[in-house]
């Protein structure tokens, strides 16, 4: 297991010391040595090691990672530096230009909002190379959702961002008496005028973490 560090270790040990979690191990190890795997396997967990359990603010929920070469790097809706940003994340860049009127950044990487306190969490971690939702069923569902609860019951007045129906199926984790849940379309170009655009999920959350006396997020990806 590759330390997490940043109190994840900790948060997470009884997943970590599962059976179920040494299946899901198993697995990669046969998936890593026979097939092209994304993302490396040394990104994995980057969505955790770039954002501490204590300083987490706001958890924005994908679905697995890109399944191209040279794409993923453990953070959801992410693109590594170079890499064109793929159309959802486009759209996201258009939703927070028309909600805060943040300049359309000229990379995808969006570890800066990793640094800010955004997990950026997709509910499977990793994914054969062009298959999407290859690993779905490998175990991930299970530790992804465990992941939400712990946050859930440890935390408090956290922000959950839930977009499209695989991130909306994941509701009944979340104590809302706790937490802010803002839910619309996933922004994908098929859904995104479904109700994605106009969201202003990124200042919504910012108002809901001041009114409780917490940081707002800075979510410029230029500055």
């Amino acid at each position: 297991m590759i330390p997490l560090d940043g109190g994840w270790d900790e948060a997470l040990a009884p997943l970590f010391a599962s059976e179920n979690y040494q299946k899901i191990r198993a697995f990669l190890k046969q998936e890593y040595t026979h097939h092209t795997v994304y993302p490396d396997m040394y990104d994995i967990y980057n969505c955790f090691k770039l954002t501490p359990f204590a300083n987490v603010k706001a958890v924005l929920l994908g679905q697995d990672p890109y399944h191209n070469a040279g794409q993923a790097h453990g953070l959801c809706f992410s693109v590594r530096e170079g890499i064109e940003p793929p159309p959802s994340l486009v759209n996201i860049y258009k939703e927070l230009h028309d909600d805060l009127g943040c300049a359309v950044p000229p990379s995808g990487d969006l570890t800066k909002w990793a640094k800010e306190g955004v997990l950026l969490l997709n509910t499977a971690l990793t994914v054969r190379a062009h298959m999407a939702n290859s690993h779905k069923n490998c175990g991930w569902t299970w530790f992804t959702d465990n992941v939400i609860r712990i946050l859930s019951e440890e935390r408090e007045h956290l922000v959950f961002l839930l977009w499209g129906g695989n991130a909306r199926s994941k509701k009944p984790l979340i104590d809302a008496h706790k937490h802010l849940i803002l839910e619309c379309a996933h922004p994908s170009p098929l859904s995104a005028y479904n109700g994605f655009f106009g969201c202003r999920h990124f200042s919504k959350a910012n108002a809901y973490l001041q009114s409780h006396g917490i940081a707002p997020i800075d979510w410029d990806l230029n500055t």
